[in-house]
Formats: C-alpha cells, structure tokens, sequence
C-alpha cells in the first residue's frame, strides 16, 4: 500500500473496424494504446519497415560486401549488456550465414576497457588485427576509439541506437536511426534491432550483385536470428512501436515453436519458463538478467558464447553458469538496494522528505560499478524520481561509473547534456536514451554533479511529473473474470515498454487472507455480483501490515497453473483501502 494515485487510461473503440470476434475488453486495451486500426497490430514481418530507408545503410553494405568478398577479418564489438549480447551473437551468426570466413567478436571488460569501443580495447586487438571492425549497440560516442583503429588501418562500420553528441566518430560507415535527419520510421529500434536491419539489407545487396550465386550459397534466411532480436528488443526497455512488436512477436513465435537457438531454450529452461507458453515478460525477467549477470559480474563473452552454440549440451551448460553468476548478482543487488535505502532514510529522518533531491545521486565506496544500474532503476521506481548510481571504477583510480535511470517525462540524456553543458568537464563521458544513461566521472567532481543534476531537474521538470501514478485500463464485470480472457490477454500482443501489459482495478471486499513465504500475501477477494472469491498474490507486501477489509486493488489477469490444473488468479499491483 502506498499513496500512489490511480487513474485510467482513455481510448475510444468507436469507428475502428476491429476484427470480427475481438473481445471488447481487448478492443478497449488497444485503443487506450493508441491503437487507431487494424493495421496497427497487424504484425506479420511484411510489414516491418523497410531497412533500406536507414541512412548510412548503404555505404555500410558495400564495406561488408567487399570485405565477405575478399575474405577479410571481420571483429564485432558488442556491448556488455543483453542488448549487446543478442547483437553480438546476431551478427557473428548472420555474417556466418551471409558468407564471411573470418568472424570473431570482441566486448570490453568494463573494468579494462570502460564502455564500448575504446582505445584501451582497441590495443587489444592483434594477433590477429582485425581488417574491419563492427559495432553493436556501441560506437555513437566512441571519437577516440575509432580514430585509433582508422590510425592502424583498420576499417570501422557503427551499429547503434544511443542518440549521438555533437561530433561524430570518423568512421567509414555509421548506421543509426537516431542520426540527425536519418528517413528510418521506427526510432526505438534496439541495437539487436539496428542489426537485423542491416543484414537484412546486406543480403539484398549480395543478392543484387549475384555473390550468392557465384558463391553456390543458397540465400539463407535471416528470420533464424528473430529469437535473439526479440531477446534483446525486450531487455534493452525501448519503446515497443509498431515495428519492435513485429519484430518481437515474430521472435517470441520462433521460440513457442522451439525453433529458437540452443542457447534462449537452455536459458528458459534454467529459469524454470516453459517456451511452449512464453510471453515477453520471460525474456524480460528470466532470459535477460542471465546474459545481463555475465556482463555485470564477469565477461559478457560467457552470454554470448551461450547465444551462438548449437549444441543443446554445451547450452545447458552455459546457461546453468550464467544461472549461477546471476543468483550471486541478485545477492549483491539486494545489499546495495538495502544500503541505498538505508542512505535515503537517514537522509529523510535528518531533512525531511521535501529536502530529498529531485535528482537523487548515491555512491557507496564499496558497491559494484556493474549493478549499480539495477540499485538505480529499483530506487527511482521506490521514490518516483530520477536516480544515479554511482560506484569506483576499479582500485588505484579515481574514476567513477555511473548508471542514470529516469521517469516518463523526463529524458535523462537531455539532462546530462544540459549539466554537460552548463559545466564543461564535470562529466567525462555519457551516453543514452530517455530513460536509461550512463556516464563517467572523477571522485573530485560528484559533490558539484550531484549539485548540477538536481538544479536542472528542478529547473526543467513540471512538479506534477514526481506524483506517482498507477495507470489502468478501467473496472473489469464480473463475466469478465474468467480464463479464457485471462490466457487471451496474455498472448495478444507483444506486451512491454511504452505498450504497458493491460492492468485493471475494482473494489473488492476482503475475503481471507495469509502470509506465504514471509514477504507475499494470498488473498480471496469478493466482487459484487460473483458467487465465490477470487484468489489473489500481493508478492513484497508492506512487512507488519495487513490489507484492508475493504479494498481498491490494481491487478493482472493471470492464469495459476498447479500441478497441471489452471485457475484463474490476480496479481496485485497496488492496493488502497476503498
């Protein structure tokens, strides 16, 4: 229970030609989506945008055809996170398939080399050298970077999404829908994304040019790959516009039908998920933090390894790893959540809750610079404002990473330019997207960026943005709660970021109700106008409370399967005495 205000969303299903037999709950869902007509959730692969509208596709096309040509050694530099990851793996595994001899992957340590492709990683790179270069998800920001590969003769093609600085890299290609000007619809694209796009390009060029035929290559298909890009689409929170939901659903589909690489089936299973019954939220919340706990914790390598082995043994294996470094990750992250919310106590229990920055920075001598993005999203989502975490680089040196998450309304990335801008030098790096960013800087300079972070929070952001809401989708009738609207929501749509899984919210009156593992509430909940209550979870409920006899609960339809019996069941999202 919190002060959370709940309010409704608003959509009219009026003069919209709704399928024939769409139920009215759904209708009403989707146009609370911004769904206006059929076409909108038309999601079959035909109607992805096309990739040859990217800029910089091209010139991009005609590197890495003359480089699969000739044989050249082609480097990926993927990201250390899951959108990295599944990028990575897509394009070593789609320039395999493509017809490129001389593939191999390389992603920074983030200790080592720091973010993305820097010069400390670039001097690693010999013994090969590599004869081109690729970025995944990376590059945007990387000036120094790829001016020291370009300065030993080496190529350099940029992949990514982030939005860019004022100075671009001098690369031989850049291909990035956030580029000024660039004519590609779907801005969200994730790095997976951006990827996919260009090997679908690539292999029209290819074909244009005759290579598959000259080559006695059959022309592969690339829709193999759309379980990695669903993976990452998903776990990198971009908004999922029509084009990202094509894309994840047709991935998502790939992986009911078990027709996923061995790698995303041996990670589900790892997590106990049944890919036979997957919705996005597993990606999200079973395969994702897996790849992610590599990156965070050890070397990314260890994700992506899983992600392009074919061989079910090996996948497992690799997967039971990642399952064991992700559980000591959730450990970690639970000391660091604890200490962060022991610091803002303090800090309200000695100021008061109105002295609490807007803009909340927290460092902590000892945290991990790799999980120091998850301390960050937990605590904005806790106190309903724009957070940075913040933890030392590494020993012997007085650098600083941090990971920003922010709400919807305000674009951490335009903050940390205007605090760039307003005070030249605080931040060494940063990069990111309009609710997640991330950035460098010295121990000398956090007292000021803290400081210059919350003024222009305070500065920029209407008051009403740091009143926490709950948005729904209105009162469900008493026919509705049922199984079959429960499984039908549940795989209707791709579900996630910027289009929210439906949430609905009654008044109940409390039935019964226990503690179950300590932390969750089981409750029955009488509706007016249904004979028996309705079970219910409350997971992480207040310690030492109990829930009112009369009640506003915000809730999800879901489906309780117990051993091979299914029932219906709601997961509470808020509640409030009614």
């Amino acid at each position: 229970m919190s002060n959370r205000e709940i309010r409704r969303r608003a959509g009219d299903i009026r003069g919209i030609d709704w399928p024939v037999g769409m139920h009215p709950v759904l209708q009403r869902v989707l146009a609370a989506r911004g769904v206006g007509s059929p076409g909108e959730i038309d999601h079959r692969l035909a109607n992805m945008a096309a990739p040859a509208t990217l800029g910089g596709i091209d010139t991009a096309c005609v590197l890495l055809a003359d480089a699969i040509e000739r044989g050249r050694r082609i480097f990926v530099v993927g990201d250390f996170d899951c959108d990295g990851a599944t990028g990575t793996a897509v394009a070593v595994r789609g320039l395999r398939m493509l017809g490129a001899a001389h593939v191999d992957f390389r992603v920074p340590n983030r200790a080592v080399h720091g973010y993305g492709l820097s010069t400390a990683l670039v001097d690693t790179l010999h013994d090969p050298a590599p004869d081109l270069i690729v970025t995944v998800d990376n590059g945007v920001a990387s000036l120094a970077g790829v001016a020291a590969a370009r300065a030993r003769g080496i190529d350099v093609l940029i992949t990514d999404h982030h939005l860019p600085g004022p100075d671009l890299p001098i690369a031989n290609a850049i291909v990035n829908p956030n580029l000024d000007g660039d004519a590609f619809p779907s801005k969200a694209l994730a790095g997976v994304g951006v990827m996919f796009c260009l090997l679908v390009a690539l292999r029209g060029h290819l074909r244009t040019q005759g290579f598959f035929a000259s080559a006695g290559l059959a022309e592969p298909d690339l829709g193999v790959l759309l379980d990695l890009v669903a993976v990452g689409t998903v776990a990198d929170l971009v908004p999922l516009d029509f084009n990202n939901r094509i894309l994840v659903e047709a991935g998502m589909r790939r992986i009911r039908e078990q027709r996923a690489c061995a790698g995303v089936l041996a990670l589900l299973r790892a997590a106990g998920r049944d890919p036979a019954m997957l919705v996005s939220s597993d990606l999200g919340f079973a395969v994702a933090p897996r790849i992610n706990a590599a990156g965070r914790l050890e070397d990314m390598g260890l994700g992506i390894a899983c992600l392009l082995t074919d061989d079910a043994a090996r996948a497992a294996e690799l997967a039971e790893r990642l399952s064991a470094i992700n559980a000591e990750r959730r450990e970690l992250q639970a000391q660091m959540i604890e200490q962060a919310e022991a610091f803002v106590a303090r800090w309200i229990a000695m100021q008061g809750q109105a002295a609490l920055p807007r803009g909340l920075t927290l460092f902590d001598e000892a945290w991990h610079p790799g999980v120091v993005g998850l301390v960050a999203a937990r605590l904005k989502e806790r106190l309903h404002r724009p957070v940075v975490a913040c933890a030392p680089a590494g020993e012997g040196t007085d650098e600083i990473r941090a990971s920003a998450r922010s709400i919807r309304g305000i674009h951490i990335r335009d903050v940390l330019t205007e605090v760039d801008a307003n005070h030249p030098g605080l931040i060494e790096r940063f990069g990111g997207h309009a609710m997640a960013a991330g950035l460098t800087l010295r121990r000398a300079s956090l007292d000021g960026f803290s400081a210059a972070f919350d003024s222009v929070i305070r500065t920029r952001a209407a008051a009403e943005l740091f009143d926490p809401v709950v948005w729904t989708d209105g009162e469900l009738e008493p026919t509705d709660f049922c199984l079959e609207l429960a499984s039908l929501l549940r795989f209707a749509m791709p579900w996630g970021q910027s289009f929210d899984e439906p949430l609905f919210d009654n008044v109940f009156a409390l039935d019964s109700w226990r503690v179950v593992g300590n932390a969750h509430w089981r409750l029955g909940l009488r509706l007016a106008g249904l004979e028996r209550p309705i079970e219910a979870m409350l997971f992480n409920a207040d310690a030492g409370a109990r829930p009112p006899d009369r009640l506003r609960a915000v809730y999800q339809l879901d489906i309780n399967d117990w051993n091979g019996r299914e029932s219906l069941r709601l997961i509470l999202r808020h509640i409030m005495p009614a």
